[in-house]
């Protein structure tokens, strides 16, 4: 039989994450020699309790039972969460918590390393891995959020450490809470917030966070242990209820996310802090590293070294650790941006605060508390029995019947511009889908404005009578679902392939010129340099958009979106990355912003006064220097000043070098904010592929539309199955007469017979 691997082992790290590694690696393999070095003392410990979910305590009992035991003997639970806003308290039940005190946990770890026979050396400084790496066979580096191992190995695993906007510190008070507690002070130095929880039978963490400048100007920059007690006690008194708060060695901080590219390097791994953070506000730290502890731990039984133990490791925790910070990210920003949310209704306010990181959503919390869920429902208006995606939703003249839109999609089908029986099929089926509004890909202002040959158009009379029948078609067969065009100008990205051909490849031949605010390729030494455009020929485009919109009035089209993102024409004179120009429509923001708004104001004069025009634009460019967040606010209200209906609010596609933070629901917070700064209503688009997404997005108040692309273009009756699987049969989602007998889902497998 093969010796297992890694006999000899050091971890780097006395936390939680290193010492369970350690018993876990003895405990598989009791003749293993495992040493683990920590600089504090055993009874050294910052912070007071430590959450577990139930996922991470059936791993424990599975992995240790004894440690599980012990644990379980200690630990306090409870199900409710209290959100406190100006006075008032909501509470919804059905969570589930355990929680105890960091000092007990490690108490508990340290008992079973010593039991196991672990070598423990506390008050001592680990040697340096690189040296550790020559004697032992596995190097295990836990030594937290500022790893050395990992500062003096960055060229192997390439971390990233991003630095928040927030200030926090870890309190407690010897008062048992019976729930998790969100309560949010309005001071006059601005917005304060606490999270807190119970560890003990007679003790609670508090965790006391603000935004830097609120902690700035409330002076706590200057503040000792004393005054910093005293201050953060002022602003939660009826929760303390005359308890003083307690500090052990606290300190503000700020909250660092730590992500690196790699998780090991020869025989050397990084677990827990060392290698990824999550907000607190999700969870502990300390439940990511008791997972990698397990995992590890696991993979080292099952490979037949270390290299491929590592890597079975590493495989199987990013996808794991990488969701969980998406989450921890949202969560995050939501307490960050936390003034945009106060002003709502107390319920809704409630349920956006459950689902911030959007692992908690409309069903699961409805689950967990109907008659929370219910509340919140009546407050926000929807009616009983009705999901909130197919409450109904007026936008000028137009009230469509639900909150589902059919995304644009570039379908790449048509011929000289003119769309044909394709786009009669793909968007005729969509409407009889069930969506409140389908709107067309981006159709194109000229055949120099078309990204592909293959792009439809409303420049020539073919055009206006192909989409006539495309809008008749709708109307006439799926009564109750309106039909948008967007219109745009392909800018520097046109004069590609077909997408399945080579996105924004140029073409192989039979390439146009292309025109945009600078001449700036989109990719240099790929695509085209771009004609600058002159104010002369900017009046002409203007006119054409002008021309395109009267078409579409004409052919029917009940709502008209202008394309001001994804890097074409109008979007290229919005970004500061693609817009140099030094005459007055370059330069500031205002400046860049006028040509789009001089674009708008002269479809808007054309288009009928009583249908909607949206807008959509790329709110962050997700590249440095580019558009931010704050920009995508001022543009955003500055097209509702002139008459926007509703922002669509996507992001990137500018340039090419972009980095994305891609994850379910990515783009929503840039349209909760736009929702709320700008005031003007806003379509969420970006990863939103269920009908629980929709309606934890819609009942939180943090998009009024959703535009669904792909799940349509899976299942074209995407809307119609979602009532059906809800069970909902109303006003919002009705089918068509000939489809009706296929309303409810057919019996499948066993149940068929």
């Amino acid at each position: 039989m093969s010796a297992p691997a890694a006999q000899r082992v050091a971890v780097i790290g006395g936390g939680p994450g290193g010492l369970y590694a350690a018993a876990l690696l003895k405990q598989r393999v009791p003749d293993r020699e495992i040493t683990l070095w920590e600089r504090n003392a055993p009874d050294d410990t910052f912070g007071f309790g430590v959450v577990f979910s139930d996922e991470t305590l059936d791993g424990m009992e599975s992995a240790d039972p004894a440690v599980f035991a012990a644990l379980r003997r200690e630990f306090v639970r409870w199900n409710d969460i209290d959100i406190v806003r100006r006075g008032t308290v909501l509470r919804s039940g059905g969570h589930g918590f355990a929680a105890l005190g960091r000092h007990r946990l490690l108490e508990i770890l340290h008992e079973r390393c010593r039991a196991l026979g672990v070598d423990l050396r506390f008050r001592t400084e680990a040697p340096p891995a690189a040296e550790l790496a020559r004697s032992y066979d596995l190097v295990v580096a836990a030594d937290g959020v500022h790893s050395r191992t990992r500062d003096a190995h960055r060229d192997h695993f390439r971390p990233t450490l991003t630095t928040h906007r927030c200030r926090y510190i870890w309190l407690s008070v010897e008062r048992p809470l019976d729930a998790f507690r969100f309560e949010i002070a309005e001071t006059e130095h601005g917005i304060v917030q606490l999270h807190a929880y119970p560890y003990s039978a007679g003790a609670s963490t508090v965790v006391v966070e603000m935004r830097e400048e609120v902690w700035r100007r409330a002076g706590l920059d200057r503040c000792d242990e004393a005054g910093t007690l005293e201050r953060c006690g002022a602003c939660f008194a009826e929760l303390l209820d005359g308890r003083p708060l307690r500090s052990n060695r606290s300190a503000w901080t700020a909250f660092r996310t730590v992500v690196n590219e790699r998780w090991w390097h020869g025989n050397t791994v990084l677990l827990g802090d060392a290698a990824h953070t999550a907000h607190f506000s999700i969870g502990s730290g300390t439940k990511l590293a008791v997972e990698d502890a397990v995992a590890l731990a696991a993979e080292l039984d099952r490979q037949p070294d270390v290299a491929a133990a590592l890597a079975a490791y590493e495989a199987e925790r990013r996808p794991v650790v990488e969701s969980t910070q998406r989450a921890a990210r949202a969560s995050l920003e939501w307490f960050e941006d936390l003034p945009v949310h106060i002003g709502g209704p107390p319920r809704r306010f409630a349920f956006d605060l459950l689902t911030r990181s959007r692992r908690v959503t409309h069903d699961n919390l409805r689950l967990r508390d109907p008659g929370f869920v219910a509340a919140v429902e009546r407050e926000a208006g929807v009616p009983a029995g009705t999901p909130p995606m197919f409450t109904p939703f007026r936008l000028r003249g137009l009230t469509l019947r639900n909150r589902v839109v059919v995304s644009p999609m570039d379908m790449y089908s048509a011929v000289d511009g003119t769309p044909g029986d394709f786009h009669l099929v793909h968007l005729g089926a969509r409407a009889l889908g069930g969506a409140g509004l389908v709107m067309t890909e981006m159709v194109c202002v000229s055949a120099e404005g078309r990204i592909t040959p293959g792009c439809a158009g409303l420049y020539a009379p073919a055009h206006e009578e192909a989409w006539s029948r495309i809008t008749a078609f709708v109307h006439d067969r799926a009564p109750g679902t309106a039909i948008g065009v967007q219109l745009g100008h392909s800018g520097r990205k046109g004069s590609t392939r077909l997408m399945w051909e080579g996105i924004d490849r140029p073409l192989p031949d039979g390439n146009w010129p292309v025109v945009a605010a600078s001449a700036i390729p989109y990719r240099a030494g790929v695509n085209q340099t771009p004609h600058a455009l002159t104010v002369p020929e900017m009046a002409v485009i203007r006119e054409q958009f002008t021309t395109s919109a009267r078409a579409a009035a004409r052919a029917g089209f009940d709502l008209l979106e202008l394309h001001c993102a994804h890097g074409y024409l109008l979007s290229g004179f919005l970004s500061p990355l693609t817009n140099h120009r030094t005459d007055a429509y370059g330069g500031s923001l205002d400046a860049r912003l006028r040509y789009p708004l001089e674009v708008f104001d002269a479809v808007r004069a054309v288009w009928p006064a009583e249908r909607p025009m949206t807008v959509r634009i790329s709110a962050t460019d997700w590249a440095e220097g580019g558009t931010t967040a704050d920009d995508a606010v001022v543009i955003a209200r500055a097209f509702a000043e002139r008459g926007a209906d509703a922002v669509d609010v996507s992001t990137g596609q500018v340039v090419p070098d972009e980095r994305p933070a891609f994850g379910r629901s990515y783009q929503t917070p840039f349209a909760d904010r736009i929702r709320h700064e700008a005031g003007v209503p806003v379509i969420a688009v970006g990863a939103i592929s269920s009908w629980d997404d929709v309606n934890s997005l819609i009942l939180a108040g943090r998009a009024d539309l959703c535009a669904l692309a792909r799940p349509h273009l899976y299942d074209p009756h995407w809307t119609l199955h979602a009532a059906a699987e809800q069970g909902y049969e109303g006003a919002g989602a009705v089918w068509p007469v000939p489809y009706r007998a296929g309303s409810r889902r057919p019996p499948a497998g066993r149940g068929a017979l």
